[in-house]
């Protein structure tokens, strides 16, 4: 998967977090609980996708680095 698309899907995670936080202001008591339960699990897929792009924009930096030596295999 490419960067752009890993950011496109972070974006798309931050603003489902940014909109259930706006609900939850807006929610009653019974509604706010259904709305937490979601929002743990979209701060979680948030956290996931983040760490995903960090991870593959480490990785580009590790093979610009070192991808052009050989190590007598």
């Amino acid at each position: 998967m490419s960067i752009r698309a890993i950011a496109v899907d972070l974006y798309r995670a931050q603003q489902k977090v940014d909109a259930l936080l706006s609900q939850i202001e807006e929610a009653s008591s019974q509604e706010e609980d259904v709305l937490r339960t979601e929002l743990g699990a979209a701060r979680l897929e948030h956290s996931m996708i983040k760490k995903m792009l960090e991870s593959k924009k480490e990785s580009g930096d590790y093979r610009k680095k070192f991808g052009g030596m050989s190590f007598g295999l």
